[in-house]
């Protein structure tokens, strides 16, 4: 009996494991799959998601995203650009802000410029976002991201009441090397899968928060 009982603990753990390894392994398929999408339907707003900044300059990653919408404007995709972002500690400006002033400075109209200035991550930021979208009457977004952070953003705009596509930038550290494209996978995986069991977020790096 034993003997018996130890097996089926064995084949139940078993199955366990794979069941798991087969969640992750089709859940960076997903993203890798997402990554390679480019949606462009006629949309209220362009949402481009915040990322680190200097002293109001942002930073490589964030300037991608930031050419990317610029692009997306020019093509008609949308007729206001929404940047969102908060303050972090000792900061001068928001994300959100700094990313108003680059596009201003490129040329988008005033008009066509929205600043959300808050959330710390994706998630707080795809909420403040949907609240701005509520007191506008807006319902559709293209969200601007990173290619690998696109299916988890699009999940949480959609949770937060926005109908949300993605256009991934092309540009940027995030898609330089074979190597810093599997990593990106990778912690997109983890936090894809966390925020699916929890509904929660992770801060942290960069575009994975």
């Amino acid at each position: 009996m034993g003997v018996r009982i130890g097996n089926l603990l064995n084949r139940v753990a078993g199955a366990a494991v794979l069941a798991f390894v087969l969640l992750v392994a089709s859940t960076g398929l997903a993203i890798w799959w997402n990554a390679r999408q480019d949606s462009r339907p006629a949309s209220d707003a362009i949402v481009v998601l915040g990322s680190a900044q200097y002293n109001g300059v942002p930073s490589s990653i964030f300037e991608a995203r930031l050419e990317h919408a610029i692009t997306l404007y020019e093509d008609g995709v949308a007729p206001v650009i929404v940047t969102v972002g908060g303050r972090a500690a000792g900061d001068a400006f928001t994300e959100a802000e700094a990313g108003r002033e680059y596009l201003a400075s490129s040329g988008v109209p005033a008009g066509a410029l929205l600043a959300v200035p808050e959330g710390v991550d994706t998630l707080e930021s795809m909420r403040a976002v949907s609240a701005a979208f509520g007191e506008r009457g807006w319902h559709h977004a293209v969200v601007v991201t990173d290619p690998w952070h696109a299916l988890r953003a699009e999940r949480m705009a959609e949770d937060a009441g926005i109908e949300a596509e993605s256009s991934p930038t092309r540009q940027g550290p995030a898609v330089q090397t074979r190597g810093t494209q599997l990593r990106y996978i990778l912690r997109e995986t983890a936090a894809y899968l966390l925020y699916r069991a929890t509904g929660e977020s992770v801060a942290g790096a960069p575009g994975i928060g």
